[in-house]
């Protein structure tokens, strides 16, 4: 504001000291920022929003406070707009705070959209005359599950050796062959491992800067996380959600660019991100250290089995439960429980079919002992934290691993694997406690074992469980070369009793690990990372829905239908199909052997490579079954009827299989004929050529007489 100077009636002129004491008024709305999406409050709430919209909008990326928020209202409704004004100290800051936070979600049904009130004036203001836009040449995204459309029905699986990462189809020898490989002379696909996606739409590549997300037929880069120096990747269950972890702590500079894709101020010091894969935002990051012995607890996030929530522990303390996607810590308080060691979420909601008032969501946790309180295991509901059962647990072992927490996979049982001791405190034995959910008050059985429970775990999809135990002294020893003597039980419910009984044991052994086919009823026993054994056991427990086994039959259906070695083997695992079974020898373990080898259900080797610095062999995970179990039991029962048009498909393939081979013998033949025929012209060509040669060349004969004398015969003749 400007005063124009006027002399008094003295001549006197008060211009230079009006000037100094002059007030500027700044008009300029530079750093006033619009935010739309806010949710819909009435006036009893304004001192509430006010306070979170200034307190995100300070902590998220922006040094400076905000000056003031100001709220739009209705006056008809009382209730305001869903939009309101943010201001900053100056339009550098404000123009920052729209590149940080511009799509924030404010909770889990309102984004944020944040832009500059110049630019919302400037585009405001429109221009009467129309000009048609110019139609951009549409460009149809790839189908990022469009391998399930083969027509074949394959699987793919990746391998990594080296710097070459190839991606597969498995079939039949005339149906396999490389799915995807990048062109000879591109850079390296990975800098550390690959790893798919929970449901295998997405292909994941670790590199120095951070990770990188590969979909579609033609693998196009979809998505890029800047984690720098990331080790560690996870995947949520719907595989909408990633998280990272790095050794290294975030650090963040000045210079680094800002947006809701970049790590802020807030994040500088922590080594765990959580990410949103379709935008490629960041959501919230944590500090997560480890342990005494520097080792990682993986995974430090546990995901419910919908992706509504996410948990981690903090070790004798409490478990801490964000939604999703805010991230915001729900009820805003965790779960208080004093000396908590771990907790598994139940893997599936409850179905119709069961009897149980269980809640939709359920945590199960325990705690160890103190002082005289006994070890305890609590099933939790959630989101009321409603505490449905807790068993005590008493003589467990001062071990590491004192529980281990094993769901069944459609969350009808829970497994926990008890290490106790004895009165005497100088042996140990294990017990499985085994909550059945489905159940009224949640009744617990208990199954006592002699020895000590080195593996455990359920058939998918089934009742029946698998474990491996053993009472080798050299139980704890670490030392190389040591093979320790177990055996394999086999356990299935007993709906007329009501508990679980041994269907059989399988004594001398060196199995150390157990692996369910996905479809259930087949299971490998393998020795992995044994210097001396490396051998696959493959047994088939029978179907548990087969009407024509008798009571007194129990056990007499599991059977071993094959067995194989894989020299050095360190990994096995079952293809989506539960047909096939990879076995490899990684280079990352030693360097003896390393490759992979592809075997059926029965244990006959399908495919075996050889391969130096192998290092990975990964089958490309299946989503769910779109077929009701209705569907599913349709087919099951008209098996035989597919069955026919299969084995007619078959017989097609080796037929043309058959052609082509013919084809190409009578190719060859007929090849080597051509060959032939052309190499007998060009000799008679060559002898024509030497016998004209003879002729004009003179030559000189000499002849030469030899006498030989035969026989000599004296004879004296008389007179």
């Amino acid at each position: 504001m400007t005063f124009q100077a006027i002399p008094d009636d003295e001549g006197i002129d008060y211009s230079d000291i009006i000037a100094q004491h002059e007030v500027q008024i700044d008009l300029s709305t530079d750093n006033v920022v619009v935010v739309d999406g806010v949710p819909v409050i009435d006036k009893s709430k304004a001192e509430k929003l006010v306070a979170r919209i200034a307190k995100e909008f300070t902590r998220r990326g922006v040094k400076t406070a905000v000056q003031d928020v100001y709220i739009v209202w209705d006056d008809l409704t009382g209730k305001s707009t869903g939009f309101l004004f943010v201001e900053y100290p100056t339009a550098e800051i404000a123009a920052s705070a729209v590149a940080v936070l511009h799509g924030l979600p404010f909770d889990a049904k309102h984004q944020l959209k944040v832009n500059r009130f110049e630019d919302i004036k400037e585009y405001s203001v429109m221009d009467p005359t129309f000009v048609e836009p110019e139609l951009e040449e549409f460009h149809p995204k790839e189908h990022l599950r469009a391998w399930l459309a083969d027509p074949q029905g394959r699987d793919q699986y990746v391998t990594n050796r080296g710097d070459e990462v190839v991606i597969h189809w498995h079939g039949k020898r005339a149906q396999s062959g490389v799915a995807y490989k990048k062109p000879d002379g591109s850079p390296p696909w990975t800098e550390l491992y690959v790893s798919w996606s929970s449901l295998g739409a997405y292909m994941a590549t670790l590199h120095q800067q951070g990770v990188r997300l590969w979909g579609g037929p033609s693998y196009e880069p979809l998505q890029r996380f800047r984690h720098p120096f990331v080790l560690l990747l996870d995947f949520s269950p719907g595989g909408r959600y990633l998280v990272t972890w790095s050794q290294r702590p975030i650090v963040v500079r000045d210079s680094d660019p800002h947006g809701p894709a970049h790590f802020a101020l807030e994040d500088d010091g922590n080594n765990l991100a959580v990410w949103d894969i379709p935008s490629g935002n960041l959501l919230r990051t944590f500090h997560a250290p480890q342990d005494e012995k520097n080792e990682m607890h993986w995974p430090v996030l546990k995901w419910s089995p919908d992706d509504r929530y996410v948990a981690r522990v903090t070790p004798g303390q409490q478990i801490s439960v964000y939604e999703l996607p805010s991230m915001g810590l729900h009820g805003k308080k965790s779960i208080k429980v004093d000396g908590v060691v771990d907790f598994e979420w139940r893997p599936f909601p409850p179905s119709e079919k069961g009897a149980s008032k269980a809640a939709e969501h359920m945590l199960a946790y325990w705690t160890p002992e103190v002082v005289n309180q006994p070890a305890r295991v609590t099933l939790l509901e959630f989101p009321t934290r409603t505490v449905l059962r807790q068993k005590n647990l008493f003589s467990v072992s001062k071990a590491i691993t004192q529980c281990t927490l094993c769901w069944q996979s459609e969350g009808d049982f829970l497994c926990v694997k008890v290490d106790r001791h004895t009165k005497t405190k100088k042996t140990f034995f294990c017990n499985l406690e085994i909550f059945r959910v489905r159940e009224k008050d949640f009744p617990v059985e208990v199954v006592e074992l002699k020895d000590t429970v080195l593996e455990f775990s359920w058939e998918p999809k089934g009742e029946r469980f698998a474990i491996i135990s053993s009472s080798d002294p050299n139980i704890g020893n670490t030392a190389p070369g040591i093979t320790l003597r177990t055996e394999v039980s086999f356990y299935q419910p007993d709906h007329v009793k009501g508990d679980f009984r041994l269907l059989r044991t399988i004594p001398g052994l060196t199995s150390n690990t157990l692996r369910w086919s996905p479809r259930g009823r087949f299971i490998v026993l393998a020795t992995v990372g044994s210097p001396t054994k490396s051998e696959l056991l493959f047994w088939d427990l029978g179907d548990v829905d087969d009407p024509g086994r008798q009571k007194e039959d129990w056990g007499s259906a599991v059977q071993q239908i094959g067995s194989a070695d894989h020299y050095g083997v360190t990994d096995v695992d079952w293809d989506p199909s539960g047909r096939y079974l990879a076995t490899s020898a990684s280079a990352w373990k030693h360097q003896l052997e390393n490759g992979y080898s592809i075997w059926d259900f029965r244990g006959q080797e399908v495919e075996k490579q050889l391969q130096d610095h192998f290092k990975q062999f990964i089958w490309r995970p299946r989503p769910p079954s779109l077929l009701s179990k209705e569907q599913q039991r349709q087919i099951r029962k008209n098996l035989r009827e597919y069955s026919r048009q299969f084995d007619l498909e078959d017989a097609q393939e080796d037929n043309e299989v058959s052609a082509e081979l013919i084809a190409h013998r009578k190719r060859l033949v007929d090849e080597w004929n051509t060959w032939r025929v052309a190499r007998k012209k060009e000799m008679v060509t060559a002898r024509g050529i030497a016998k004209e040669a003879d002729h004009e060349t003179q030559l000189e004969e000499v002849e030469v007489w030899i006498d030989e004398l035969i026989e000599q015969i004296e004879e004296v003749v008389e007179e």
